[in-house]
């Protein structure tokens, strides 16, 4: 028993050194955990709990919510007495209202301080449409997440198109045989090796040919098979 004794008042220790009980009164409990008393201490934020708190006594303070998963983490708790404060009611108390109703053995039923139509009313019982505009500003950020992921969707649509567009596209060039020479250009081509206007002249001198007319049917197949330009001959 004396080991027992001692073991204990280590695990204690422990305990109490991760709740703040400087305004709160804590007390342990052997073999359960630690009860907690912030009554009437003026609060207005939750003290830092430790996960093996069993009873917790809140009542009388000035809170009007209950952060976000603040209550997560007591899965021993056993009693919780928020009465007495001036809970209001808007999207803030939501996280609270969700906790209380699975939880109502636990808790009890606070109520609503303001606004006046929710005065009086239990916090567990209000319903979504009591709460209405916290529906409305879920639905306007839905909406806005919904609306940016399909401009994303568009847009790397639209970057795959013109991809498979770049690389399957046909450049035509022009041979005149009534100038000097003549001019391949890539028709705003994506491929960076398309992209430069090449001029290629032939000569001032015109009485010579523009190409070897021999070796143009074999110059037409390459570059058509090869490189999907085509040769267009007036």
């Amino acid at each position: 028993m004396r080991k027992d004794g001692m073991l204990f008042s280590l695990v204690l220790s422990s305990v109490l050194a991760h709740v703040r009980c400087d305004s709160c009164r804590c007390t342990a409990v052997p073999y359960e955990g630690v009860r907690v008393n912030c009554s009437s201490q003026g609060l207005r934020t939750l003290p830092l709990l430790h996960a093996s708190t069993t009873d917790l006594l809140l009542q009388d303070n000035l809170l009007t919510a209950v952060s976000p998963g603040h209550f997560d983490s007591l899965t021993g708790l056993q009693l919780l007495n928020l009465s007495g404060n001036p809970f209001h009611c808007d999207c803030r108390i939501l996280y609270l209202r969700h906790w209380l109703q699975r939880n109502r053995a636990v808790s009890g039923s606070p109520v609503c301080a303001s606004p006046p139509e929710l005065a009086h009313r239990s916090i567990a019982e209000l319903t979504d449409a009591d709460l209405r505009s916290c529906a409305s500003e879920s639905c306007s950020e839905w909406l806005y997440n919904t609306t940016v992921c399909s401009m994303l969707c568009f847009l790397i649509g639209l970057l795959l198109w013109c991809v498979r567009l770049a690389r399957n596209s046909t450049f035509i060039l022009g041979i005149d045989e009534r100038h000097s020479g003549f001019e391949a250009e890539s028709l705003r081509s994506l491929k960076p090796k398309h992209r430069a206007r090449v001029r290629y002249s032939i000569g001032d001198d015109m009485d010579k040919p523009l190409l070897n007319m021999d070796i143009l049917p074999q110059i037409l197949d390459v570059l058509h098979k090869q490189h999907n330009i085509k040769i267009k001959v007036p």
